[in-house]
C-alpha cells in the first residue's frame, strides 16, 4: 500500500476525531490504512479479528484499497455485513451481501463471512440467529457509513435506538433512505425499493472496539453536519459516534463542506 495521505484538517467533536481529505480516494485510502493497522494489531497480540462491512457505494474508495491487503493474516479475520433488504434473492445487483462479495470478499481470503439471508421465510429468526453469531465474541472494527437522513446501516431516526436490547431487527425503511438508494442508482425508482430490511441496530455497531466511518459526497453533507453539529439523538443517529471512545469520521471536502 503506498504512503497514507495527510488530512487537509483534522477536529475533534466529543470523543469523535474527524479526518477531511481534499478527495474520495484519499479519503478512502487513509480509513484503509487505518483499519489495516487496527486488524493487524490484533492479530499482532493473538486476537482473531471480528468485522463488520458496510456495503453502499460510498464504501467503494475504502473496500478497493482493503483488497491490497496489508499484512494482515486474512483466513483469520472474520466477517459480517450489517444490514440487507428482505425478500431479495442472494444474487440481485441490489444485494448488499453480493455488493460485498464482489468488492471485497472475493479479493481477499477471509476465514468466514457470515450474510443475512434475505429470503428467509422467518426474518425474526434470522435476526436471532446472526444476533447470536455477532455475540459469540467482541467485534474489533466496524467499517461503517452514514447515509443521507444521518442513519447509520439501516437504523433510520423513526427507527433507530441507542438503548435497543436487540442486536439485529426487522425494520421499515423511511422515504429519504429509499430515495437514497435510488438516487446511488441501485434502483431506477422509489417503486422498485424494498420497504424492509434487517439491520444490525445501533448498539450492535457502537460495540465494536473501534470505527471507520467513510462519508464522501455532496450528498452526505448535510447528515454530516447533523452529526456533528446538532444534539446527540436519534433524530441523526450517526450523532452517536460522538461517544465512541475509538471512532474516527472520514470525510472528502464535499461531504464536509457544511463544517468547514
Amino acid at each position: 500500500m503506498t504512503l497514507r495521505p495527510t488530512p487537509r484538517r483534522t477536529l475533534e467533536v466529543d470523543q469523535l476525531r474527524v479526518e477531511v481529505y481534499v478527495t474520495r480516494a484519499e479519503m478512502g485510502l487513509a480509513a484503509a490504512y487505518d483499519a489495516l493497522a487496527i486488524l493487524e494489531l490484533v492479530q499482532y497480540n493473538g486476537a482473531v479479528p471480528r468485522v463488520i462491512f458496510a456495503a453502499a457505494p460510498s464504501q467503494n474508495e475504502l473496500l478497493g484499497a482493503l483488497c491490497q491487503g496489508g499484512r494482515v493474516d486474512w483466513p483469520r479475520v472474520h466477517a459480517f455485513h450489517m444490514d440487507e433488504y428482505l425478500g431479495l434473492p442472494p444474487d440481485a445487483p441490489q444485494s448488499f451481501g453480493r455488493f460485498l462479495r464482489e468488492r471485497l470478499f472475493e479479493h481477499l481470503p477471509f476465514g468466514s463471512v457470515q450474510y443475512l439471508d434475505a429470503q428467509t421465510v422467518d426474518p425474526a429468526m434470522e435476526c436471532a440467529r446472526y444476533a447470536d453469531l455477532l455475540a459469540a465474541a467482541p467485534i474489533d472494527l466496524v467499517c461503517a457509513g452514514i447515509g443521507e437522513n444521518g442513519h447509520m446501516a439501516f437504523n433510520d431516526p423513526a427507527v433507530a435506538d441507542f438503548h435497543d436490547p436487540a442486536l439485529v431487527k426487522v425494520v421499515a425503511l423511511d422515504a429519504v433512505c429509499r430515495q437514497q438508494q435510488v438516487n446511488d442508482g441501485a434502483f431506477a425508482s422509489l417503486a422498485q425499493v424494498p420497504t424492509h430490511a434487517m439491520t444490525l441496530t445501533m448498539p450492535a455497531l457502537l460495540a465494536a472496539r473501534r470505527i471507520v466511518c467513510v462519508v464522501p459526497g455532496p450528498t452526505k453533507a448535510a447528515a454530516v453536519k447533523a452529526a456533528l453539529t446538532g444534539p446527540i439523538s436519534t433524530a441523526c443517529p450517526a450523532s452517536a459516534l460522538r461517544r465512541h471512545p475509538q471512532a474516527v469520521l472520514y470525510l472528502d471536502r464535499a461531504s464536509a463542506a457544511g463544517i468547514l
